[in-house]
This record gives C-alpha cells, structure tokens and sequence, in this order.
C-alpha cells in the first residue's frame, strides 16, 4: 500500500468533524508521518536538487534578499485531500520566502519537513484572569514564545494543539524546503475556523506584575511578545500547485 494511502486511512480513523478522536489517534498519525519522504509524495526530484543546492543564485545580477523592499518569492500548495475532518496538503517554499505568523483557531495540526531547511518561531496565547485593555492603540494580546529556531531534514513530525505547542506560528525558508501538513478538523469561515495574520506590537505591558493580578503568573517576561492582527503584504503569495504524487483511493 502506498505510505499517502496508509497516512488517508490513519487520518481517516483517527481524527472527526471535532477534531483528534485521543491522543492514541494522534500518535499513530505522527508515527506514520515520521516515515513519509519525499519519493512517497513525487517530490523526489525537489529533494535532490536541495541535497545539491549551495545558495541562492545571484548570477544575474539581482540581489536576493528578504527585505521589506524587495518581493518575497511565491510559495506553492500542493492540495491532496481535504473532507470535513481533516485535510492534507503540503507548501513548496523557495528560499528566503516566508509564511507570516498565523494561528489555529480550535485545530490540531501534524506538519513534517520533507526537505530542506527552515526558521521557525512560534507563540501560544497566554491565559489571562482579567480583562485586556483593548481600548485604541491597544489592540494587541500576549503570547508567550514557545519556539524560535531552525529545523531541517530529516526530522520528525511536529504538533501543534489548538492551546498549546506553537499554535500561532511562521517560516522562514533557509533553502528550498516542503512542509506537509494535516489540520484537524480544516480551516473552515462557517464554523470560526479562519486564517489569522500576527505581527510584533510595540507595547510593552509587565505581564504578570499588574497590582490587580489580570496576567497569570509563571511566565517570564522575555519569553513574551504582544501580538496584533494584521493584513499580511501583498507581496505574500500561495500559488496552488499541481500534486503528482500518488492518488488517494477514497
């Protein structure tokens, strides 16, 4: 049975319209996406060329670079499967692109690096006891960091819980590099389950030293960042990508 097909039925059993069935199901759908490489996924041509890549290509004459000036490079989506209990698909990033800071909201999430390398970093909302000051001027809300390194293949698979785990996070591509990854259940505007977009705020509240206690305590300050929504550059693009790995047989 092809290592796609054994990963749909392991998905198909373990995960419903509410999300993970136990944490059993999760762990048998991370120990067979721990064995999943890129020639179970047609992808192994990708994943030489990276084996083989020794930086970004400069010959032409333009500067590469991943400034506020210059126009990231597109990002591809390779969709396999989606129903209403989970989906599979997974992101080609050039090098030097990015996926901004985004969240989860209610879902789990099984990624696995294929190839290359990639930066990432991650943040989880941080309880609080009281109320935010959410006046104007003050619309962000504080995350605690939970990650903020680098990965590179072959590792394994890594989870994120709707509350915990990194469930807000971005990637930086080092080198060409293809992330796959399940979401249980998938996105979804009907049910509240929307893509949010997050970037650092300038305020700089003392969490956790407040005289009326509002930020529960335990977290230290510099593993916190205030985070607001915001509208991610137009130069921040997802093509959807053609799959030519092996078909899932329904």
């Amino acid at each position: 049975m092809p290592a796609i097909q054994r990963l749909y039925k392991a998905c198909k059993a373990s995960f419903s319209p509410s999300g993970p069935i136990s944490p059993d199901a999760i762990d048998n759908v991370r120990s067979i996406l721990d064995e999943i490489k890129p020639l179970h996924l047609g992808l192994e041509q990708e994943a030489q060329l990276v084996r083989n890549w020794r930086g970004p290509n400069t010959s032409s004459g333009k500067k590469v670079s991943n400034g506020s000036n210059q126009c990231m490079p597109p990002i591809k989506y390779l969709h396999v499967h989606e129903c209403d209990s989970f989906s599979i698909g997974i992101f080609c990033m050039p090098p030097l692109s990015v996926i901004p800071l985004h969240n989860h909201p209610g879902m789990t999430v099984l990624s696995k690096l294929l190839y290359g390398a990639l930066h990432v970093q991650s943040y989880d909302w941080i309880d609080t006891i009281g109320p935010i000051d959410q006046s104007e001027g003050h619309s962000a809300m504080p995350a605690r960091l939970v990650k903020d390194g680098e990965m590179s293949a072959p590792c394994s698979t890594t989870v994120l819980y709707p509350s915990s785990g990194g469930n807000l996070h971005s990637f930086r591509a080092i080198t060409p590099c293809a992330l796959l990854d399940i979401l249980s259940p998938p996105y979804s505007s009907e049910d509240g389950r929307h893509c949010s977009y997050f970037r650092k705020s300038s305020r700089k509240d003392q969490l956790g030293n407040t005289s009326d206690g509002s930020i529960m305590d335990g977290v230290h300050e510099s593993e916190i960042a205030w985070l607001e929504e915001y509208h991610p550059p137009d130069s921040f693009v997802i093509r959807r990508g053609l799959y030519k790995g092996p078909a899932i047989k329904i």
